[in-house]
Order: structure tokens, then C-alpha cells, then sequence
């Protein structure tokens, strides 16, 4: 590719990205939202984040397939404690890392 088509390739990508955050915001930035929706749009990133947890902590193989058992799954309760405990992400990070290795090893 020469140069140019990659320029034009960032910035198609760029547009893509930036128009569908900005169309949302220009079109809803002068009213007023009812307090339901406000409410349910705040539950939107809980659910997708929980989604994603739960798919890497109780899924696995090729053919995705539940696994309540494993080192994943049985070290995210200590690491969750740690988390509300210390309420630090770096001695959650640590500990889950940590944690993680040590079930590797046993399990």
C-alpha cells in the first residue's frame, strides 16, 4: 500500500469510530431524557462488563461449554475480596496475579 492509502485508511477508521459516538451526543445534548431511560443507560456498562467476566471465568474450549471448576473461576472470589477490601487496583491486580500462578501450579 503506499502512503497515501494508508492515510486514507486512518482516517476512514477515525470517521467510522468518531460518528457514532458524536451523533448520539449531538442529537441528545439539548433535551432533557426521562429519568427511566437515564437509569437504564447508567446499567448498560454493569451488564457488558459482566458479560464478558462471566464468558472468561466460566466458559472454555473450542466448543464453548460450561466449567464452573477452574483456575480462573476459583480465583476470582479472593481476588473480588481483595478488591473490596484495599480497595486498590494494584494490590487487586497483584494479588489476582499471584493467586492465578499459584492455582496454575496446584491445579
Amino acid at each position: 500500500m503506499a502512503e497515501t492509502e494508508y492515510l486514507l485508511l486512518i482516517a476512514g477508521m477515525g470517521l467510522v469510530t468518531y460518528i457514532p459516538r458524536y451523533l448520539p451526543l449531538f442529537f441528545l445534548a439539548q433535551r432533557e431524557l426521562p429519568c427511566w431511560l437515564i437509569e437504564w443507560l447508567d446499567m448498560i456498562p454493569v451488564a457488558i462488563l459482566s458479560a464478558l467476566v462471566f464468558s472468561e471465568l466460566f466458559l472454555s474450549g473450542t466448543p464453548r461449554h460450561l466449567e464452573l471448576v477452574q483456575a480462573k473461576s476459583l480465583v476470582a472470589i479472593p481476588t473480588i475480596l481483595v478488591a473490596l477490601r484495599t480497595r486498590s487496583l494494584g494490590w487487586t491486580v497483584i494479588s489476582g496475579m499471584i493467586l492465578f500462578w499459584l492455582a496454575e501450579k496446584i491445579i
